[in-house]
C-alpha cells in the first residue's frame, strides 16, 4: 500500500500543477489569447497560431526549449532545435525564398517611384532606434528592436540572430509579428489622421501592362545591385529574388510551387512554434519586454506614417494623380498592409481601387527592409 501511495505522489508531483509559476499562467493565458485572435478573428493565422501554440508548449513544460548543453543526456528539446534554425538564420532565408516565388512584382516595375514610398516607410525603424538607446539598449539590441518597425518578422529575427541578441529574440519576434497581424487595426486611424477624405477619394491611374522579360530581369537586376553595394544583405534579398526568379522564369513550376506552397508551411510551423518557445515566463515576462513592445508599436506607427507623408508629398508633386493611402503599404506586412490601403480607400469611395498600387510600396518595403538589416549588419561589421 506505501508503496502505491509513494508511486501515486511522485506521478501527482511530476504534473505541471506543482511546477508552475503565477508567470507561466499568465503565458498560458496570453497564448490563449492570441489563439482566438487568429481563430476566431482571423488575425494572420498561419502565423499567430504555431507562435502561441509554442508559447503553450514551454510555458506547461520548459524542458522543450532544454538546450543540449544543459541536458543530462546530451539531447535538447525538440523545440530548442527548431530554434537553432532560427539562430542560424535558415528559417527567415527560407521564409523570403517562399515570400519571393508568391510575390507579384508588376506594380513595383510599372510604378518605380513606389520604392520612394517603400524607402520612407523605413523611418519607423530609425525613430525606434534612437528610442531604443535612449532607454538603455545598446546599440546592437537597440538596431535587433529597430526592425520591428518594418512589421517584418523574418527579418527581425534574421537581424537579432546575426547581432547576437537572442536574449531578447523571442520578445523581438513575437512582437514583429503581433504587430503584423494587427495591421487592420494600428494603421487606418494614423491614416485618416494625416490625410484628408478628398485625398482618400483620389482614383490613381491603371498601371501599364510589364512584359515578361522585365520581370525576369527585376529579380536578377536587384540582387546584383543590392548585393554589390551590401553582401550581408545576400542572405534575405538574394533568397527573396530567387524565389520570385522561379515564379516568373516559367520553367521551374515544380520549384515555384514547393517554394510558395509545401516548404514555406512546413518552415511557417518551426519558425512560427520555435518564436513561441522562446517566450517562457522568465525570459519573457521582464521590463525590457515592455520596452520592446512600446518601442515596437512607436516604430511601426512611424513608419506607417512616414510612408502616407511621403504619399502626401507625392500626391501634391503630380498635381492629384497619387492617392497617399498606398504609401501606408510600404511597411513589409505583405500583403495584409496593401489591403488595409485597399479598404481606407474604398470606405471613402466604394469604387476606388487601390490595392495592385499599393502593392508596389509594399514589396517595396520588403526589399527596404532588408537592406536595412544589411546596413546595420555593415555598421557593426557583422557579416
Amino acid at each position: 500500500m506505501e508503496y502505491i501511495l509513494n508511486t501515486l505522489g511522485n506521478l501527482v508531483h511530476q504534473t505541471a500543477f506543482f511546477n508552475l509559476t503565477w508567470g507561466n499562467y499568465l503565458m498560458i493565458a496570453i497564448a490563449c489569447v492570441f489563439l482566438y485572435l487568429a481563430i476566431r478573428h482571423g488575425f494572420e493565422p498561419l502565423l499567430l497560431v504555431p507562435i502561441a501554440f509554442g508559447m503553450l508548449l514551454v510555458n506547461i513544460y520548459p524542458d522543450i526549449m532544454l538546450a543540449a548543453e544543459d541536458a543530462s543526456n546530451g539531447t535538447g528539446g525538440l523545440l530548442y532545435y527548431f530554434f537553432k534554425l532560427d539562430e542560424w538564420s535558415i528559417l527567415p532565408s527560407l521564409i523570403f525564398m517562399g515570400v519571393g516565388a508568391m510575390t507579384d512584382f508588376g506594380p513595383l516595375i510599372a510604378n518605380p517611384k513606389s520604392f520612394l514610398m517603400g524607402a520612407a516607410a523605413q523611418f519607423g525603424i530609425f525613430a525606434a532606434y534612437l528610442g531604443a538607446m535612449a532607454m538603455g539598449f545598446s546599440d546592437k539590441a537597440a538596431a535587433a528592436i529597430s526592425i520591428i518597425g518594418g512589421a517584418d518578422g523574418p527579418t527581425s529575427i534574421f537581424l537579432a540572430g546575426k547581432l547576437q541578441q537572442t536574449a531578447i529574440l523571442g520578445p523581438i519576434a513575437v512582437a514583429a509579428y503581433s504587430y503584423m497581424s494587427l495591421v487592420p487595426i494600428i494603421q487606418p486611424p494614423i491614416m485618416k489622421l494625416l490625410t484628408t477624405e478628398k485625398e482618400r477619394k483620389i482614383k490613381m491611374e491603371q498601371l501599364r501592362p510589364v512584359s515578361k522579360l522585365e520581370r525576369i530581369l527585376f529579380p536578377i537586376i536587384v540582387t546584383v545591385v543590392v548585393c554589390m553595394i551590401l553582401p550581408t544583405t545576400a542572405p534575405l534579398v538574394g533568397m527573396l529574388m530567387l524565389g520570385n526568379l522561379f515564379k516568373e522564369s516559367g520553367v521551374v513550376r515544380q520549384l515555384t510551387e514547393t517554394a510558395s506552397n509545401a516548404m514555406m508551411y512546413i518552415v511557417v510551423i518551426l519558425l512560427g512554434t520555435s518564436v513561441g518557445a522562446t517566450t517562457s515566463a522568465e525570459a519573457f515576462l521582464n521590463m525590457d519586454t515592455l520596452k520592446i513592445v512600446f518601442l515596437g508599436l512607436i516604430a511601426f506607427a512611424f513608419g506607417t506614417a512616414g510612408g502616407v507623408v511621403l504619399g502626401k508629398i507625392m500626391c501634391v508633386a503630380t498635381h492629384g494623380k497619387v492617392n497617399p493611402l498606398i504609401g501606408s503599404a510600404g511597411v513589409s506586412a505583405v500583403p495584409m498592409a496593401a489591403r488595409v490601403s485597399q479598404k481606407v480607400g474604398a470606405e471613402a469611395d466604394p469604387t476606388n481601387f487601390l490595392l495592385m498600387h499599393a502593392m508596389g510600396p509594399n514589396v517595396a518595403g520588403v526589399i527596404g527592409t532588408a537592406v536595412v538589416a544589411g546596413t546595420f549588419m555593415a555598421i557593426f561589421g557583422v557579416m
